[in-house]
């Protein structure tokens, strides 16, 4: 059922053109004096709905609890989601936190990482490996389990729960740091986001020097969403408008709609270098471990390529930092 605050957008959302049945939207100016200011319904979000759209549970309470523990003193969490694929020995989530423990002054940031598992699987995998692991309270019939072929329908499925799962957060009063599994870190991320941003995410190409240019193409593999009402009523409308979208993964219609939402709702957006979050898509940037934060895998197919070429970065740095004086390594 489409929420107060979306309804409340619907109005100004316009189809301007249809291509092979997909909806082009616009959203317009408000008739009244109230410019980009947050809908009325959007401060005053319904918190008892839970993660899937159903009433609160144990889920929620144990969600609740976790957030607490794992919150920063700022109430910033880390949050990274994984499957039985991914979460599997040697796989992508033993690679990612292997990762933490090589970084600058990342390990400790460990304490502060809520894994959300998929899958059964994964979160007994995930109580194997890490203290803090939340089992994701899916509906049956769906398969998040096995490693997802882009774009089809369980990948799909997959995509748009983790969106409804971060409004949720926010909804809590979080702030949060979402990081893929197919990301390694080198040094703290949080220290690169700008002051002044609701959502500051990375890129798949960063052109320019203009980190508030939002014709850059956004990747939402590493994403910082800052708690607010506007930024929760951000999160559900994207959430929401999906099924103006059939078939499309939540990065296409993010892109649709980045700049009517933002402009609606007040939110700020920016995006972060990708000299600082690096990405096999920007290939074009040589790698500066004098600067980099985080690489990602992305722009590459199939869970081994992914592994073996995040492996080879990983070599790269621990290469680096041994060349380097410690004393000259900056966070």
């Amino acid at each position: 059922m489409m929420s107060t605050a979306v309804r409340n957008l619907l109005p100004y959302l316009v189809i301007i053109s249809s291509t092979a049945g997909i909806a082009q939207l616009v959203l317009q100016s408000s008739p009244c004096p109230c410019g980009t200011n947050v809908p009325a319904a959007a401060h005053n979000q319904k918190m008892p709905k839970g993660i899937n759209g159903t009433a609160s549970s144990a889920d929620e309470d144990k969600l609740r609890e976790l957030l607490a523990r794992v919150a920063m003193e700022d109430k910033t969490v880390i949050m990274a989601f994984t499957n039985e694929a991914w979460s599997a020995p040697g796989s992508l989530t033993d690679l990612f936190l292997e990762s933490f423990r090589a970084g600058l002054k990342t390990e400790a940031l460990l304490k502060h990482l809520l894994i959300v598992a998929m899958d059964a699987k994964a979160f007994h995998r995930c109580q194997q490996v890490h203290p803090l692991c939340y089992a994701f309270a899916g509906d049956g019939g769906i398969n998040l389990a096995s490693e997802q072929r882009y774009m089809a329908k369980d990948y799909l499925e997959m995509v748009w729960r983790r969106v409804r799962f971060q409004g949720r957060v926010l909804e809590l009063g979080y702030s949060f740091l979402l990081t893929d599994v197919d990301i390694i870190w080198f040094r703290n991320p949080l220290l690169r986001i700008p002051v002044g941003a609701d959502i500051a995410m990375s890129s798949d190409w960063f052109h320019g020097d203009n980190p508030y240019d939002l014709n850059k193409r956004a990747n939402a593999g590493l994403v910082y969403a800052r708690a607010s009402p506007r930024t929760a009523a951000f999160y559900d409308a994207w959430h929401e408008v999906r099924d103006l979208f059939p078939g499309r993964k939540t990065q296409d219609v993010f892109e649709k709609l980045k700049h009517q939402l933002t402009a609606r709702l007040g939110v700020t957006l920016q995006f972060v270098d990708t000299a600082y979050l690096g990405t096999f898509c920007d290939r074009h940037r040589r790698r500066d471990f004098n600067k980099l934060c985080t690489f990602h895998a992305n722009c590459l197919v199939g869970l081994r390529p992914k592994v073996e070429m995040l492996r080879r970065v990983l070599d790269e740095w621990r290469q680096f930092v041994k060349a380097s004086n410690s004393t000259a390594l900056t966070d």
